[in-house]
């Protein structure tokens, strides 16, 4: 073999986009696209800044006195709360009103709440946390360290997040490029160990300089790319700046493609100050419009990583400016309304699961300046056909101050995680494939759990 065909080939880039033309982007192989029925994605929803989960779902029944006494001026008000129907986990709940487009989903079985949800070395209660008789996550109200174990740091120099390993591990006839995918600059939950993250922007980057269109190959200057991004170097750091280079060339080749197929969603994914759209409206309008041509092109299973939000709410959380909770719920609720109606639209129902997730919770008692301090257990969500929906997984916690399940010596309500991030994770991770076998190498701290998943996905 070559160097130039080693090099191609250990670079996992293709020569196919120099032929040009609709072929030039025939990126993956006829058998590939023959198994494009079983599309499965994962769109992880990462809350930024630690959304208070106490108000986003409340207990209703007897509960919701010792909430109400907790929470002071922070409780919602029993009226304003949108009724969920039944009851779950021995209780009745009812959601913030800003929440209130998400009620029919979870009427219709296809949303679920996770209760009390975040990051565990190993099973904890509150008790023994106070008497340091079990091991915690370090820096445990740190956004940086919090976002990044949430993610999947497991406190080594190895970098790689839990989807970005559990993908690497996937049977290899469900592997694919674009199988790790990032919206913003933050990657840490989609890197492996060994593979490439994908940058995504709305739209892809398709025009580079002028003259450069990746939607249109055989252009002269396009090929002078195409030809660029294939040097081969002796030395190594400018060996792996081309081989990254070369990489993010053909990924937005792959995410053009993707965009030239798309069609633009109908739905309402909500507006911002006079804006056409909000920030999370445009990320989630731009993927419900790309995901069916994921689908048609072969692709198997995807995971996005698509951060956004304020939620850091030391102060003002209530109220109506646009940092507040409330506010940033109610674009939440509307952005993944539209979302999920796109996606049942192009019959993606099945196909397609969202999981929100956040930095950690908040306390149960509010801050001095109108908002809450930053805790650990939180009420997070799982959206989508294949969701075993219309409940809430786990136990409820006790929002009484220094009950049962308040891990916090001053008796703030920090709630000690009932459901470890890592359960959650393998859960979702199975549904995309994952074997149990390969649970541990994706999920290191579950060996310390006899429970690996919980029964959050129907299949």
């Amino acid at each position: 073999m070559s160097d130039r065909r080693r090099f191609l080939k250990a670079s996992g880039a293709l020569a196919l986009p120099l032929l040009g033309g609709a072929a030039g982007l025939g990126l993956l192989s006829s058998s590939s696209r023959a198994a494009g029925n079983d599309y499965r994605a994962l769109v992880v929803l990462f809350l930024n800044g630690g959304n208070d989960g106490h108000n986003m779902l409340v207990p209703t029944d007897g509960m919701y006195n010792d909430y109400q006494a907790a929470r002071a001026n922070l409780a919602l008000p029993k009226a304003s709360l949108v009724p969920l129907p039944g009851s779950s986990v021995g209780h009745t709940f009812g959601l913030h009103p800003a929440l209130a487009p998400m009620v029919s989903m979870y009427a219709e079985g296809r949303l679920a709440f996770i209760s009390n949800a975040g990051p565990l070395i190993r099973p904890a209660t509150a008790q023994q946390v106070l008497a340091n008789a079990v091991d915690v996550p370090p820096f445990l109200l740190s956004h940086s360290d919090q976002v990044a174990i949430q993610q999947g740091w497991t406190f080594e120099e190895d970098q790689s997040g839990w989807a970005g390993r559990a993908l690497e591990l996937l049977p290899s006839a469900l592997r694919n490029p674009l199988a790790a995918v990032t919206t913003t600059r933050s990657r840490q939950l989609v890197q492996g160990k060994a593979s490439n993250v994908a940058d995504y922007v709305p739209g892809g980057i398709r025009y580079w300089q002028t003259g450069i269109d990746l939607g249109q190959p055989q252009l002269p200057n396009t090929q002078r790319l195409l030809k660029l991004v294939q040097s081969q170097y002796a030395n190594r750091y400018k060996a792996d700046y081309a081989r990254n280079f070369q990489g993010a060339v053909v990924d937005q080749q792959r995410f053009v493609q993707a965009v030239s197929l798309a069609k633009e969603p109908t739905a309402d994914f909500g507006t911002d100050e006079g804006r056409s759209g909000t920030p999370l409206g445009s990320q989630l309008r731009s993927l419900a419009a790309i995901l069916p041509a994921m689908k048609s092109l072969g692709y198997r299973r995807q995971v996005y990583l698509v951060m956004w939000g304020g939620l850091d709410t030391h102060t003002n959380q209530r109220g109506s400016a646009w940092d507040t909770q409330d506010t940033q719920l109610a674009q939440m609720a509307k952005a993944l309304a539209a979302f999920d109606e796109t996606n049942r639209a192009n019959g993606l129902d099945e196909n397609v699961t969202t999981l929100m997730m956040s930095d950690f919770g908040r306390t149960v008692r509010p801050g001095s300046g109108g908002g809450s301090e930053h805790a650990w257990g939180n009420h997070w969500f799982a959206l989508g056909g294949a969701v075993n929906g219309g409940q809430v997984h786990g136990v409820f916690p006790s929002p009484v101050l220094g009950g049962a399940d308040d891990g916090d010596s001053q008796a703030n309500g920090r709630h000690v995680p009932t459901i470890s991030t890592d359960q959650v994770g393998a859960s979702v991770m199975q549904w995309l494939g994952l074997q149990p076998a390969d649970f541990h190498a994706a999920f290191p701290f579950l060996a310390n759990f006899s429970q690996k998943t919980i029964p959050l996905m129907r299949s």
